[in-house]
């Protein structure tokens, strides 16, 4: 069996995320990130689906844990 690509696994991933309760907190990010690095590397289409994933959370609005987090992140991986 294939396995699905990452960013299509982040995308679904995602889903369930703002599904919950609308929100994405620092576990879920986390999670989003780990299928991100699976392969050691944030490709292009990965990159891609963060960055609208973001976008949606900030709209929705973030604590300061999760906000830490995220910045942590895109610092290290130019997201």
């Amino acid at each position: 069996m294939r396995q699905m690509k990452s960013h299509t696994e982040i995308t679904l991933e995602s889903i369930k995320v703002f599904a919950n309760d609308g929100k994405l907190d620092a576990t879920e990010f986390d999670r989003l990130i780990e299928l991100a690095l699976r392969d050691q590397i944030i490709d292009d289409d990965e990159r891609r689906v963060l960055f609208k994933i973001l976008v949606q959370a900030e709209g929705a609005g973030i604590d300061a844990a999760t906000r830490a987090r995220i910045d942590q992140v895109r610092a290290a991986q130019k997201l």
